[in-house]
């Protein structure tokens, strides 16, 4: 679940900290650019592990900071496909579980990796919904009261997503012709969305999920995973 990333990184270090020991000021520096970030196909950085070297210290004109080569390892989080994993339950939707670790939580379990067979049950009291497993006759929940054991099935790294401008239309005010009413009528839609599914959109995208640099797929379907209580 956890390796070390061997890793080089031209570094500069600002002015005020050149009264420091070079090791500690280096580490802290190293600490605020890779500290809870991901890298992609290397993992979330928890922490910097040791540095191997360093190199350089040359101060270029019209800057007073110095640069330097950084050779270090860092700790990293990136679990194996096949890895089993205990984590807690986090939400539990139509769609799957979403687990966490505390200091990871986006880790999901698509509806077809749960338990087979399994259904989802509605809470009429909390509005919540939660998974249970049929076996034998008998139905076993899963409703977060103990640690989830899953096993990786896959990570992804997702791409950044871009947000594209759209492009300004010019009015035919700012331009000096006068507006023709008839091709006001025939630019608005021909099926406009009423206000109300206009405010359900809206507020769908303000509620939309944050982006996810490193996205862990779990799978329940096998003998021993799921809740700990299960098997004991």
């Amino acid at each position: 679940m956890f390796c070390l990333s061997k890793i080089e990184h031209t570094l500069r270090l600002p002015p005020h900290l050149l009264d420091l020991p070079l090791h500690v000021a280096i580490k802290g520096e190293l600490e605020n650019l890779f500290l809870d970030k991901v890298i992609a196909d290397l993992g979330l950085c928890i922490s910097v592990y040791d540095i191997l070297n360093i190199e350089g210290g040359s101060i270029f004109a019209g800057d007073g900071a110095s640069t330097y080569t950084v050779l270090f390892r860092l700790i990293m989080f990136r679990p194996f496909v096949g890895e089993v994993i205990a984590a807690t339950l986090k939400e539990s939707d139509a769609n799957g579980l979403r687990l966490s670790l505390g200091f990871f939580d986006d880790i999901y379990v698509p509806a077809h990796l749960m338990p087979n067979p399994s259904h989802l049950e509605a809470d009429p009291v909390d509005s919540t919904f939660s998974w249970v497993w049929e076996y034998e006759g008998q139905s076993f929940p899963i409703d977060g009261t103990d640690e989830i054991r899953f096993r990786v099935f896959g990570i992804k790294y997702p791409p950044i997503p871009v947000e594209e401008e759209k492009p300004e239309i010019p009015s035919s005010v700012e331009k000096g012709k006068q507006t023709n009413p008839s091709s006001v009528e025939k630019a608005k839609p021909s099926n406009p969305l009423p206000v109300e599914q206009e405010k359900q959109s809206n507020t769908k995208e303000k509620q939309s999920k944050p982006f996810a640099p490193m996205v862990i797929t779990g799978s329940l379907d096998a003998d021993g995973l799921g809740p700990i209580s299960w098997w004991l």
